[in-house]
């Protein structure tokens, strides 16, 4: 009753092999290897591959969205403070013209 189960190999041409060494030659060899592999496995699952994008597409645009709602957070604050600056500022320049302006003979009303 028990089977063992046959792993089925790829079976690979002459042509293949020989791709497959010059492919192998340095970095961009290294990387067009890697990328053909990926093709592949994405030709023999596509769901799971179709999934991958849908999550990760999804978390990429919320991450994007979060981030630019951050911009224009910081942006609005800026401005607020800009705001606040030039009317401490303001304030502060007409409470000084206030004192410098005030009688020196308010002071002695009484003797």
């Amino acid at each position: 009753m028990a089977t063992q189960g046959k792993e089925i190999e790829p079976q690979h041409t002459e042509d293949d092999k020989q791709t497959a060494n010059q492919a192998d030659v340095g970095w961009m060899g290294a990387i067009q290897q890697q990328y053909r592999r990926i093709k592949e496995n994405a030709e023999t699952y596509p769901y799971v591959w179709g999934s991958y994008t849908v999550v990760y597409g999804g978390f990429g645009l919320w991450f994007a969205y979060r981030w630019r709602k951050l911009r224009k957070t910081e942006d609005r604050v800026r401005v607020l403070q800009e705001r606040l600056r030039k009317l401490v500022e303001a304030e502060e320049s007409a409470s000084s013209a206030i004192t410098e302006k005030a009688p020196p003979s308010a002071d002695k009303t009484k003797n």
